[in-house]
């Protein structure tokens, strides 16, 4: 029997049992609620660990690796030196000083007068230590005082200055700077105009996006996007640029992530280096602090706060606010920053009104004066036969190099300037090819590339004629046909010794060799009859020289340049070879000419002093080799009679143009057949410069050398040797004399001759017979004491 007290709930009562279906349901509702948040949470957590790698190895990998930095060596301002205010303020902007109101009082600051620069050099051995003020007169510097001591400094030295970063072969100009370096009015100028609460938002802006959604809606036009800059960046540096929905969310996402592996001002550093900021010529600029130098020639800590608004303004649309083709719109998008700084509450109504009134000052693009960059694409020829190139991309070497910028200012507005005087001289009917030119200094001792200009704008072409261009070199090469002569005497003692005195005949003559004749003709038909090798030189007379060339054999002409001076590109010897009928850049010709002004050493030409890797350990230093290529009483009279060349010679009008006469200057000019090419090479002890001036085409330019090159060089030296203490080209004292001679016959002068000079020779080469053509006179009578050579 059961217990009547006790209750048994029916069967299907609610309080005690589920039935399956009703379990089942239950289970389904709370997986179809909770799945969702599941599946979600998971996949954002998987997407933020992922970003999270891609972000960190991003920061830390091959992107952001520090590109090799390339410097010039220290810049040496000096008395003479042909700058202009301008141009100093250039390079301390590029040495990054910063320009003041007042007199400097902190070592790495300057301030501008009229006609005077006051700068506080930071320190350097031997450097002065105190404000400097560098007076100028004439676009030159006059004069450098001591604004404490009074004190006059000949020469001023500073550090080297940055000249670019070593990216990969993009066509990407930048400039890396820190987030320290950014003047306060820039930085806020840009978080004005692009993202206002930067600092306090996580790297979305939900403000920011609600109100750029709205105005889109309204279709109005707009100050600020949506994107924050995080977001600007992650897009960017991460992204592809379509405009998709699940692009947008991993922006967003990225953007957060951004924000937890970095500090606000990292970021903004990141985007202020990266972000694109118009196209000059064929090059991209990316970064603030390329801007600051391309736009306005200056250090981005010395931008005023217009030009800081003006580069603010540029970056959400670059290439329509360009202030180069579109200054009008780039001063309402300028004005459009300043207001909106105000509205910010960055500055005061009254000063942006003041800022809004100014024009738009820009400067002429700065690509081939600042950062010389022939001499570059030859510093990143040089490297890559030791280097890789991701290496000098990644590495964060520091890259010494030989160019003395100064000097390269000079180069590239003698040059530009003296193409300009050549076309007007030329008259030719208007064309789409430019007249171009190439201009490289080399200090003989070393080797050192002081300046190299490659044509006349980098901008419209990189094709770089200095170690590109391969043209005739015409008349350059005459100066090797008699140091191979001179040489002969050395190498073969049975030859008749060939002197400077020896005598020719220049005459219309035919060569035969082999089977062929050759019958050079003299520039403008002019005749000399007989002369000596160094009139023959002087008046670079082609009958005369081929004639020499004759004489002492084709083959050791060609000898002499392809083996004793071991160039590039042999030339065969023949007839024609010995007017230059072959091809060479001017690269090349420096090089051999720098044969002749160390004397018969060869001195590679190099850029690359020293590399430097990130422990301050030095991975390669220069040292000049220098191995003995001619013997230096050769090359001794070659240089001997190209001094008269710039006296009495083709470039006797060299001193007139404004070559120094305390100058001890040689060299020679060059015309090609046809008049295609003109070339000018010389050099003093201290420097050696080569100009080409010629058409890529290869048509006639109708000058010759002593019209279109030799002024553009003659207005370089002078600016190179201004200031310079100055020396002569030593005298081999053991195997060289001068010996009276008469200029007409080549014999030994006699009381008689009308005229004498004191001639060079190697020892025993000297002649023995004394002139019989003159009459009057005993020549059994002591002869005076020889005059000084004529330089």
């Amino acid at each position: 029997m059961g217990n009547p007290g006790r209750r048994v709930a029916p069967t299907g009562s609610r309080g005690h049992t589920y039935s399956p279906q009703r379990l089942r349901l239950v289970l389904a509702l709370l997986t179809i609620l909770t799945l969702p948040v599941v599946i979600g949470s998971s996949i954002l957590i998987y997407y933020y660990l992922r970003y999270s790698v891609m972000v960190d190895r991003r920061l830390h990998g091959e992107r952001w690796m520090v590109p090799a930095r390339i410097y010039a060596r220290p810049v040496a301002l000096r008395s003479g030196l042909p700058l202009s205010p301008e141009d100093l303020v250039k390079i301390l902007n590029g040495l990054r000083y910063e320009q003041k109101d007042k007199i400097p009082e902190a070592p790495g600051e300057f301030v501008v007068g009229a006609r005077t620069v006051v700068l506080n050099p930071r320190p350097l051995a031997d450097g002065p230590a105190e404000p400097v003020a560098v007076m100028f007169e004439k676009k030159a510097i006059r004069d450098m005082r001591g604004l404490s001591s009074k004190r006059s400094y000949p020469t001023v030295t500073l550090e080297p200055e940055l000249i670019t970063y070593l990216f990969d072969e993009s066509r990407e100009k930048k400039r890396i700077i820190k987030y320290e370096e950014l003047p306060d009015h820039f930085a806020k100028a840009v978080l004005a105009i692009e993202d206002r609460r930067f600092f306090s938002h996580p790297g979305l802006d939900p403000i920011r996006i609600v109100a750029a959604a709205i105005r889109n809606a309204r279709a109005e036009s707009y100050i600020q996007g949506g994107s924050t800059i995080t977001q600007q960046l992650v897009k960017n540096f991460f992204l592809t640029p379509e405009r998709t929905i699940r692009r947008k969310l991993q922006e967003a996402l990225l953007a957060f992530v951004r924000e937890r592996r970095a500090e606000k001002k990292d970021i903004l550093e990141l985007y202020l280096n990266e972000v694109y900021l118009g196209q000059v010529g064929s090059f991209s600029i990316h970064g603030v602090g390329e801007a600051a130098r391309m736009y306005f020639h200056k250090d981005v800590g010395n931008l005023t706060l217009t030009e800081a608004a003006l580069l603010a303004g540029m970056i959400q649309s670059p290439n329509p606010y360009n202030p180069y083709r579109h200054p009008q719109r780039a001063k309402e998008r300028r004005n459009q920053v300043l207001k909106a700084m105000v509205e910010a509450g960055f500055i005061d109504a009254a000063t942006a009104e003041r800022a809004m009134a100014e024009p738009v000052k820009i400067e002429a693009p700065s690509i081939d004066t600042a950062e010389a960059p022939y001499f570059i694409d030859l510093v990143k020829a040089q490297l890559a036969q030791r280097y890789d190139e991701k290496d000098l991309a990644t590495q964060n070497l520091t890259i010494y190099t030989s160019l003395d910028l100064p000097l390269q200012i000079v180069a590239q507005q003698v040059l530009t300037s003296g193409l300009d005087r050549v076309e007007k001289m030329i008259r030719r009917k208007r064309t789409t090819e430019p007249l171009q030119g190439a201009l490289i200094a080399v200090e003989p001792s070393t080797g050192a590339v002081l300046a190299l200009v490659g044509g006349r704008s980098y901008g419209t072409s990189q094709y770089n004629r200095a170690t590109q261009a391969r043209r005739q070199p015409g008349s350059t090469f005459k100066p090797f046909v008699y140091l191979a002569a001179f040489e002969a005497t050395f190498d073969d003692p049975s030859l008749p010794p060939i002197t400077p005195a020896t005598v020719v005949e220049d005459a219309p003559t035919t060569f035969i060799f082999g089977n062929r004749e050759y019958r050079p003709e003299n520039y403008e038909g002019n005749y000399m009859g007989y002369v000596t090798l160094r009139k023959a030189l002087n008046h670079s007379l082609n009958n005369a020289t081929v004639k020499v060339a004759e004489m002492v054999g084709y083959d050791r002409v060609a000898n002499l340049w392809n083996r004793k001076l071991g160039m590039p590109n042999p030339v065969q010897p023949y007839p024609a070879v010995a007017l230059g009928a072959f091809e060479a850049t001017p690269l090349e010709i420096s090089t051999a000419y720098n044969v002749l002004a160390t004397g018969g050493l060869k001195v590679e030409p190099t850029t690359v002093l020293s590399v430097i890797d990130e422990h301050d350990v030095a991975l390669q230093e220069h040292s000049a080799s220098a191995p003995r290529v001619v013997r230096p009483e050769s090359a001794y009279l070659v240089t001997n009679m190209l001094r008269t060349v710039l006296i009495n010679g083709t470039a006797a009008a060299a001193r007139s143009m404004g070559l120094p006469y305390d100058a001890d200057a040689a060299g020679k000019t060059g015309t090609t057949n046809d008049l295609r090419d003109a070339w000018f090479a010389g050099y003093t002890p201290e420097i050696l410069c080569v100009v080409w001036v010629g058409y890529d085409d290869n048509s006639p330019i109708n000058l010759a050398g002593a019209k279109a090159a030799l002024p553009i060089w003659v207005d370089f030296m002078k600016g190179a040797l201004a200031g310079r203490k100055l020396g002569q080209f030593p005298v081999p004292a053991a195997n060289i004399i001068f010996v009276s001679i008469d200029p007409q016959t080549g014999l030994l002068a006699t009381p008689a001759c009308p005229s004498t000079y004191s001639e060079s020779f190697i020892a025993g080469t000297e002649p023995q017979e004394y002139c019989s053509w003159h009459q009057g006179g005993s020549y059994g009578e002591p002869l005076p004491e020889p005059t000084p050579p004529p330089f």
